[in-house]
């Protein structure tokens, strides 16, 4: 469980996506507030969905080879096909979209109610979901679960953190390298977008493979 959490949480903080949408909204008149509203959002959805999924299970795994278990493979394994159908029909657009919409540019004039639902709408649903079926196996008998659970949290949200605290505390200088970070990202987010997708969606499809073969 604690290395399948590990690189879906690197994977999310990784994902060019929010980190594109979290730059425009630091970027704009009263940055840091939306940021937070955007980042307190997040980071309440992410615990929602454990919180359900550990009432669900009891805090117990469930048994080896029973339904319950099978089936959040059977998701897990959904989830990695999914990612890695979604990273070859990125990989045969690379080129054919514009770098920037619209969209992106209207964040810049968001207020802050509208910060925090961006943050819904720019969350990897198919990653979260990967984490959700990972968490199925938490033992909260044990600590070592509750510290992979909170260590899970809080690397998916590692860039967004690093980036309010960064514009937070030295705004002058975050404004330049974020502005700087943005347009990077931009043009190269489809390539960053198919590595990150192929890799964690042959992951989970090649261990929920094995774990129901097994």
């Amino acid at each position: 469980m604690v290395l399948d959490l590990l690189l879906i949480g690197l994977a999310i903080a990784l994902d060019p996506l929010p980190i594109t949408g979290f730059v425009l909204v630091l970027s704009s008149d009263r940055g840091i507030w939306k940021g937070l509203a955007f980042i307190l959002t997040w980071l309440a959805s992410f615990l929602a969905i454990i919180a359900a999924v550990l009432l669900m299970t009891g805090g117990e795994p469930p048994a080896p080879k029973s339904a319950p278990s099978t089936a959040a493979l059977a998701v897990k394994l959904a989830v990695g096909v999914g990612l890695v159908l979604y990273a070859e029909r990125r990989r045969r657009n690379l080129g054919k979209r514009p770098k920037s919409s619209g969209f992106m540019s209207r964040i810049e004039r968001i207020s802050p109610w509208t910060a925090a639902g961006l943050a819904l709408l720019l969350q990897p649903w198919g990653m979260i979901a990967a984490g959700a079926s990972t968490v199925v196996d938490a033992q909260l008998g044990h600590a070592a679960s509750y510290a992979a659970l909170m260590g899970y949290v809080l690397l998916a949200s590692s860039s967004l953190l690093t980036m309010e605290l960064y514009a937070t505390f030295a705004p002058r200088t975050a404004h330049v390298r974020l502005g700087r970070l943005r347009a990077w990202i931009e043009g190269h987010q489809d390539q960053a977008l198919v590595s990150l997708c192929l890799f964690l969606g042959l992951w989970l499809v090649g261990k929920s493979i094995y774990q129901l073969t097994a």
